[in-house]
């Protein structure tokens, strides 16, 4: 795994699927908080339909841009493949979100956080670290699986 960070072209294309993956954030974070604040959508909810938009969207920005070399693969197998991964990864951020909402919450209310707001935090909070821990388990899980017909030079 460290040779990834050791070859130029990989560490480029890692820059280049963390910076999809910041789009996506925007996505995702954009997408949940209009569902959840603007929509009363419950949080479980809200973030299962923003993760979804922020696949899609991921998936065309790495295929395009990211692993463009990797085209040859047809576009729903690869897509596939990209999807259980990221599925994957959301039965990881699910538990993740559910787990620290509320210690995140109780903590932003101890520091003097109105109790509204602390609420947005503890969400905001809990989706950001869940989000950071997904982000490494797809980069290499898509390079070695969905991207795996493209030569480390």
């Amino acid at each position: 795994m460290s040779h990834v960070f050791n070859n130029a072209d990989e560490r480029v294309r890692f820059l280049k699927f963390a910076t999809v993956g910041a789009i996506g954030t925007v996505v995702d974070f954009g997408v949940y908080n209009i569902l959840n604040l603007l929509f009363g959508l419950a949080p479980v909810f809200s973030q299962a339909i923003s993760f979804a938009l922020a696949v899609i969207n991921n998936f065309w920005w790495n295929r395009h841009w990211t692993y463009p070399e990797s085209r040859g693969k047809a576009v729903h197998h690869q897509m596939a493949q990209f999807g259980l991964i990221n599925v994957v990864g959301l039965l990881i951020r699910t538990p993740t979100i559910a787990g620290l909402e509320n210690p995140i919450e109780d903590l932003a209310v101890r520091f003097g956080v109105g109790a509204e707001a602390a609420n947005v935090v503890g969400h905001n909070l809990a989706l950001a670290l869940a989000i950071g821990i997904v982000m490494l388990w797809n980069y290499f899980a898509n390079r070695y699986w969905t991207y795996n017909d493209i030569d480390e030079r």
